[in-house]
């Protein structure tokens, strides 16, 4: 049963363990149908999932097949349009820049058109105005460079592509044009448009420089700015260097000198009168050094060894005015009654000799107030000594600057004459600020209205601040060399055409624009009445202040004031060259007047005049005026009423009182009771000075023999109104001349007589001051005794020797006062010859030890009197020498009649030397004029000619062209004497 039990057991164990099989199995059957199931499932998923890539591979592929294809075609588009568009580029990139050539080439042909049309003119395009210059200089004194830049507000007026303006002897860095500031463009994105010039030309023979632009400027405001470079040159024009000596060491000093054309040379400019602008100044200069210019000065900062030095900004002025100075000065100062500050600048340890200057211009500023009834216009007048100075002075607006012997004076080391000078230099610049720089010239044609009126009114100064120093009287002696130029064929009226820029030289260099421009204006005041003519002239002042106007303009000012036809009177007088002589003759109870040209060749002109006739008949009191308007008219005596005295009806002058620029001859009757009424002093200083300047000028041109005008010479013995015995002493020294080369033998004689003639009034001089004497007797005193050295008059060489030596001893001796130096210097001279030099080199040993321009230029223009040749070399070369200061060697060339042919030798041989020194300025005009002048031959006339004919350049061409005719002259006239 057990066992049963347990074989049961078994059974169902089994049974349970089959059927756990049976389970398992079928578990694991359906687990591996699952599996069977899931894998198939996933065998499909796999399939299409692997279907389903294939699809999307095949259609990625499609896709970028397709992307590749369209991008091979969008590639092959693009390709093709970038070969279109390069083809097209290429085809437009060609063009334009055959385009680009085209215009490149348009535009320099029109440059180079432009250029050779702007060649040659006289003056600069008129579509750009210049309105104002902001100039920034830095000179260097030790290497004399500077280098600047100026920006020019401008305006532009009219449609170009170019700006001409003027440059010379200055290298130009860069140049750029903007319109900042332009209206049209203000508000736009080319507002701070900035155009650089494709052409940057410098034509310098005519001294300009073109910007070119490529394309049209806009019309209106623009800014030009330049930066450019240069030298401090050594010929006293532009902007220069000259030297002083301060504690024993040479220095440098910067000086301008602007006109008439040399602004130029020191930044671009509009260079011409009638381009006026504001000027605003900035120099970087040495620290320790004053520096001026025209304005006065607003801010000095100073950085080290260097000061930059701002000034405030001019009014309207030409470019001419403008200046700076800069080195090492002492001043002295004043205000004026308008609170105007005025200053006059010397050297260091000079300054009390400009106390005298500074009170004439201070007194001369208020005259010229009430004058032209307009006040001085800046707020400040500096007046400067320049130890190197071509002219006299220079009227620069609020800075004048002078050569030493124009400004500085005192009674202890000056002569008389010296003084005198001080007063008309000083008084003839101040005229400038109002008659030139106020009111300027239109252009050089019109330059006479500045020099003419500046000459005329420096006397009128003079008269009212010296009357006792008659300068109406030694006014003359302007008018008298006006008479001499315009009396040559090689004259040219005062109003005359320029057509080139380098012809303004010629005119500027000689003087007939002031001393027959000075002479007509004193003829027309006489004509018109003093009160007249200055209301008329305050009127044109006031008219055209701050601007430029024309000789018309003022004849219509003077019309209008005076209701006389100034214009159809004076165009004879500033249009034509010459002027007449008006002969004079008795005739049936009538006075003959015919007028001619006057010519000092003797040759008959074709020129006619409206002659303002003055005339008076025994006196003063009996005279007539009347417009002479044809050739000739006749006036019945009885029109000149008498008070029946003898005296009354005896003589008759004409042109009374020298007012007229013109001549007279008289016939014999009328002459011989001229010559009367000089001797019993019936006539005026001024009409004795007339008589006898006449006389030798219708000697000279063989219209009276030499005799009459020695006879009536002698009726001269014992005068003593310094501007007659001048001239006669003058006129004397040109006779002795003639008469040597005409009749050797007879030179004794005529030398004899001259001393006769001036000996009477030297020795009512003396040779030392007199208490309480006058002006004139004191500058006359050195001219007497210096002609009866010149005649060899041994008692005066004698004195004059005895005097020098004691002045060599002791300087400060009243034995040789400075108005009598010059005579013994002279008179010393006169004695030195190859075997006795003591006088020679004395007179080198003064002019080395004296530290005073005056007493130099005395000794420089003494030193040739000796009449031994070998001497006068010796006095030649000294010239030329290193001691002497550039401007001061035309001081000497007034050699004695002895040392003609040595002078004449010793130019050709230095003619090189002379013309690259004084070439570009008008100082070798007197190197030519004063050397050749003198001869009197037909032979020395040709052999100049010759000598000159390739080496004239176009400043000396009228000079020397008006030289050879005075040599003609000479020389007819040598042969008119030979006959007589």
């Amino acid at each position: 049963m057990g066992q049963i039990l347990s074989s049961s057991s078994s059974d169902e164990e089994r049974e349970q363990e089959n059927a756990r099989r049976r389970r398992e199995e079928e578990e694991e059957n359906a687990r591996r149908k699952r599996e069977e199931e899931n894998a198939r499932r996933r065998r499909e998923e796999e399939e299409e999932e692997a279907r389903r890539k294939r699809e999307e591979e095949d259609a990625r592929k499609k896709r970028e097949e397709e992307d590749a294809r369209r991008k091979r075609e969008e590639e092959d588009a693009k390709k093709k349009k970038d070969e279109e568009d390069a083809k097209k580029k290429k085809e437009e990139e060609d063009a334009k820049r055959k385009k680009e050539e085209e215009d490149a080439k348009a535009k320099f042909e029109s440059h180079k058109k432009m250029m050779e049309q702007l060649k040659g003119q006289p003056q600069l395009p008129k579509f750009v105005v210049p309105k104002r210059y902001d100039v920034w200089l830095k000179p260097n004194l030790s290497t004399c460079k500077f280098v600047g830049s100026v920006a020019i507000e401008l305006n532009i007026v009219a449609d170009t592509s170019f700006i001409v303006l003027n440059v010379a002897e200055l290298s130009i860095d860069t140049a750029s044009l903007s319109f900042t500031h332009h209206p049209a463009t203000a508000n736009s994105s080319n507002s701070n448009q900035v155009l650089k010039p494709l052409y940057v030309d410098v034509v310098e023979e005519d001294e300009i420089l073109v910007l070119d632009f490529a394309d049209t400027l806009p019309i209106g405001i623009g800014l030009l700015t330049i930066t450019f470079k240069g030298t401090l040159n050594d010929k006293m024009k532009g902007f220069y260097r000259s030297t002083y000596e301060h504690n024993g060491e040479k220095k440098n000093m910067a000086v301008t000198q602007f006109e008439p054309t040399d602004a130029r040379r020191c930044f671009p400019c509009w260079d011409e009168p009638a381009c006026k602008a504001m000027f605003k100044i900035t120099l970087d200069v040495p620290s320790q050094l004053v520096a001026l210019s025209n304005m006065p000065i607003i801010e000095e900062k100073v950085d080290g060894d260097l000061k930059t030095v701002s000034y405030q900004e001019s009014p309207i002025m030409s470019t001419y005015l403008v200046a700076i100075v800069v080195g090492l000065f002492d001043y002295v100062e004043h205000l004026t009654s308008d609170g105007i500050k005025v200053r006059v600048y010397c050297q260091v340890g000079k300054v009390n000799q400009g106390n005298f200057a500074l009170d004439v211009a201070i007194r001369t500023l208020e005259l010229y107030k009430e004058y032209f009834a307009v006040p001085y216009f800046l707020p400040k007048l500096d007046m400067v000594a320049i130890p190197d100075f071509a002219f006299g002075a220079m009227e620069n607006y609020g800075l004048v600057t002078f050569c030493e012997t124009n400004l500085i004076y005192d009674n202890q080391h000056f002569a008389a004459a010296n003084k005198q000078r001080v007063v008309i230099a000083v008084a003839h610049e101040l005229a400038h600020q109002w008659f030139g720089n106020l009111v300027t010239m239109d252009w050089w044609t019109h330059l006479w209205l500045n020099e003419g009126f500046a000459t005329w009114v420096s006397y009128l100064a003079a008269n009212h601040l010296f009357p006792e120093w008659e300068v109406w009287t030694q006014f003359l002696n302007d008018c008298t060399e006006g008479l001499r130029l315009d009396g040559l064929t090689e004259s040219h009226p005062i109003e005359v055409e320029i057509n080139h820029a380098r012809e303004i030289d010629e005119i500027f260099f000689d003087t007939m624009s002031d001393k027959k421009g000075a002479s007509v204006i004193q003829m027309l005041q006489s004509y018109l009445g003093a009160e007249c003519f200055q209301r008329s002239l305050a009127s044109y002042i006031k008219k055209f202040a701050c601007s430029n106007a024309k000789t018309e303009d003022l004849w219509a000012a003077l019309e209008e004031g005076s209701g006389e036809p100034v214009n159809q009177l004076m165009n004879s007088w500033t249009k034509q060259k010459g002027y007449p002589v008006v002969s004079v003759k008795v005739k049936d109870r009538k006075l003959v007047f015919e007028q001619s040209q006057f010519l000092a060749s003797g040759s008959l002109g074709d020129g006619q005049w409206i002659v303002p006739i003055t005339l008076c008949r025994g006196s003063y009191d009996v005279h007539k005026n009347f417009l002479l308007q044809t050739k000739s008219e006749t006036l019945d005596m009885k029109e000149l009423p008498s008070d029946g005295s003898k005296l009354a009806s005896s003589w008759v002058k004409l042109n009374v009182n020298q007012t007229g620029f013109y001549r007279v001859k008289y016939d014999e009757d009328l002459a011989a009771k001229l010559r009367y009424a000089i001797e019993n002093k019936y006539l005026s200083a001024t009409d004795r000075f007339g008589i006898l300047d006449d006389s030798f000028a219708l000697c000279m041109a063989r219209q009276q023999p030499l005799n009459s005008l020695l006879t009536l010479m002698g009726a001269y013995s014992g005068e003593l109104e310094y501007t007659v015995l001048s001239n006669l002493i003058n006129i004397s020294y040109k006779v002795e001349r003639i008469a040597a080369d005409a009749n050797p033998e007879l030179l004794e004689c005529i030398k004899q007589f001259f001393i006769t003639l001036f000996l009477r009034s030297a020795m009512k001089l003396g040779w030392e001051p007199k208490k309480g004497e006058s002006h004139l007797d004191a500058m006359l005193r050195g001219e007497v005794w210096t002609a009866l050295a010149v005649f060899g008059y041994d008692p005066t060489l004698k004195e004059a020797s005895r005097r020098f030596h004691a002045f060599l001893d002791d300087r400060n001796t009243p034995l040789l006062h400075p108005d009598i130096r010059k005579a013994a210097y002279v008179a010393v001279m006169r004695r030195v010859s190859s075997s006795n030099r003591f006088g020679f080199e004395s007179l080198l040993r003064v002019y080395r030890e004296t530290d005073l321009n005056q007493e130099k230029t005395c000794v420089l223009s003494s030193l040739t009197s000796s009449p031994d040749p070998s001497i006068i070399l010796e006095a030649l070369n000294f010239l030329l020498s290193s001691e002497v200061r550039t401007q001061d060697v035309v001081l000497g060339l007034a050699v004695s009649r002895e040392g003609r042919e040595t002078a004449w030798a010793w130019l050709k041989d230095n003619w090189e030397h002379i013309s690259k020194t004084w070439g570009s300025g008008y100082l070798i005009t007197h190197f030519v004029n004063s050397i050749v002048s003198p001869f009197a031959s037909f032979e020395k006339a040709n052999e100049i000619e010759e000598f000159f004919a390739n080496r004239a350049e176009p400043k000396i061409s009228r000079t020397l062209k008006q030289s050879i005719e005075q040599v003609h002259i000479n020389a007819n006239w040598v042969q008119s004497v030979k006959n007589e």
